[in-house]
């Protein structure tokens, strides 16, 4: 066999695996870095996604608040991160930039050992009624800035919630299904974050302002 009949019937393979690469779904590659030997940090999760950095690293940071659950205040930490990474997309960053501090943050046993795998299996459940939407709108930067917008929107939010109140709850939520439609290109899954997350935000607003309006009849 000629080098030439070699090469030639090696290029068809090698161009196969890296299509089948590409097209594996989302829930695939988050389950393997799931189980992978590395240390699982928000750097590796950005490194690992690639063009799905941002969207997936704001999957899970807020995933966590999402889960009416005490996390110990963990999740104000993470969502102060969302607002970051959220930022980044809105000033149309292609790569995304953490400290190297946060880069280097172990997510911990609680998130890899139970959350992970919960958005694993919620992941594929997306994924089996979800249809590929308005795909077009998320490959243009200007939709992609926007969406960026209701994420810090929604993080901020979720960070500014009554301590102990589980409002941080809804917010969270909606920017889950954002970040969402964004990995699926699902725009019926922006619709549907855009309107839980708004809800939630405005029962924050009420409710924090009935609570100011108590403390200062107080004093």
């Amino acid at each position: 066999m000629s080098p030439r009949t070699t090469d030639a019937t090696l290029r068809p393979s090698a161009l196969t695996s890296v299509v089948t690469a590409a097209d594996e779904p989302f829930s695939v590659q988050l389950e393997r870095w799931l189980r992978s030997d590395e240390f699982r940090t928000i750097g590796s999760l950005s490194e690992v996604f690639a063009e799905k950095s941002f969207a997936a690293t704001i999957l899970l940071l807020m995933f966590i608040p999402a889960i009416p659950l005490p996390t110990g205040g963990i999740s104000h930490a993470f969502e102060a991160i969302a607002v970051v990474v959220a930022g980044q997309m809105v000033l149309g960053r292609q790569t995304l930039w953490l400290p190297d501090r946060w880069k280097r943050r172990e997510l911990g046993d609680l998130v890899t050992d139970r959350i992970v795998p919960s958005i694993v299996r919620w992941v594929r459940r997306f994924e089996r009624i979800s249809k590929p939407c308005g795909a077009a709108l998320y490959q243009r930067r200007t939709p992609l800035r926007l969406c960026g917008i209701l994420l810090m929107g929604l993080a901020t939010s979720a960070a500014l919630a009554p301590p102990f109140s589980g409002l941080d709850t809804l917010p969270a939520m909606g920017a889950v299904a954002i970040a969402m439609s964004i990995i699926l290109k699902d725009v019926v899954l922006l619709a549907i974050g855009l309107i839980i997350g708004t809800g939630g935000t405005l029962l924050i607003i009420t409710v924090g302002t009935a609570i100011a309006r108590m403390v200062r009849d107080l004093f």
